[in-house]
């Protein structure tokens, strides 16, 4: 009966109310479970945004540079005028193409400028002449393109900028691919050390255990007075994990084109996806708490 009391006067009945009153509340298992769930969360909310940046990234890049293309005119200094003026007509009645543009002295010596430096006298170089093409929403036959400037101006050169945006999009994709991943190994870590905290609470608490079971306490109810008490430290630690690194976000330089991590992080709708967070910790604490709590007591009989 001293240990009944120790208990708080409870027994394993339909009316003994919540079965988590039964662990006890402090001690290295409970506290280690809270800074788990709460570091994981942490980690799992750089792990979203991560995914959210690389998918943004990878719609971003494919839909900037597929609307655009380049053609390069190389041609004597004598030649250049008259096959710019060709290609121009050429570009003028091809389908799909919305509008065109050439480059001047100053947008050409913009581009060498952060290679060359601001010193380069490139009005003394024989540069080719640049066209920037904007598409139209249906595109143009870049194969029939580069059949007609292959016989009005053999000097064009069309760049549609697939060999380069199908690696930037992949390399976005891959990831993507690498933060959902790491989101799942923080689930499997966070179940790990939930599963080992639950057993040696269930080992620390081997005493309370056999007197449950002499006053009639089935192995359910008490797993599951294991179970309510871990699965609920798991929530809060998560939320407060969850609330530092969405905070931290929040303070990171991203507003603006001039922030230094423009386009890291959460946008729109994507900041309540956190909130998925706490719920999934305590659904990974409830079944990681059950199954070591189901082991260890049909270990000890």
């Amino acid at each position: 009966m001293n240990a009944v009391r120790a208990l708080g006067g409870a027994r394993p009945t339909p009316g003994f109310g919540d079965p988590a009153r039964i662990v006890p509340s402090s001690g290295i298992a409970t506290l280690l479970t809270a800074i788990t769930a709460g570091a994981m969360a942490f980690l799992a909310v750089f792990a979203l945004a991560l995914s959210m940046s690389a998918g943004q990234l990878a719609q971003r890049w494919s839909s900037t540079l597929s609307q655009s293309a380049t053609l390069r005119i190389s041609a004597p200094p004598s030649e250049i005028a008259a096959q710019t003026a060709a290609v121009l007509e050429v570009l003028r009645t091809t389908p799909g193409i919305a509008s065109t543009r050439v480059l001047d002295i100053d947008e050409q010596r913009a581009l060498l400028e952060p290679w060359f430096g601001p010193d380069l006298p490139i009005e003394s170089l024989a540069l080719p002449r640049l066209i920037e093409i904007i598409e139209a929403p249906e595109g143009f036959d870049s194969v029939g393109l580069r059949l007609r400037l292959a016989s009005e101006a053999p000097g064009a050169m069309l760049d549609d900028h697939t060999r380069w945006r199908r690696p930037l999009v992949q390399a976005a994709a891959s990831l993507r691919a690498l933060a959902w991943l790491s989101v799942a190994l923080i689930g499997v870590m966070m179940a790990a050390m939930i599963t080992l905290a639950a057993g040696f609470s269930l080992a620390a608490n081997a005493q309370v255990i056999r007197v449950l079971r002499l006053v009639g306490a089935r192995d359910a109810f008490i797993a599951r007075a294991f179970t309510n008490r871990f699965t609920v430290l798991a929530v809060i630690g998560a939320v407060a994990g969850m609330v530092l690194g969405v905070a931290a976000f929040a303070l990171l330089p991203v507003a603006g084109d001039s922030g230094f991590l423009t386009g890291l992080g959460f946008s729109g709708a994507g900041w309540f996806m956190p909130l998925a967070i706490p719920p999934l910790a305590g659904v990974i604490a409830w079944a990681a708490t059950r199954t070591a709590a189901m082991r260890v007591l049909r270990q000890e009989g």
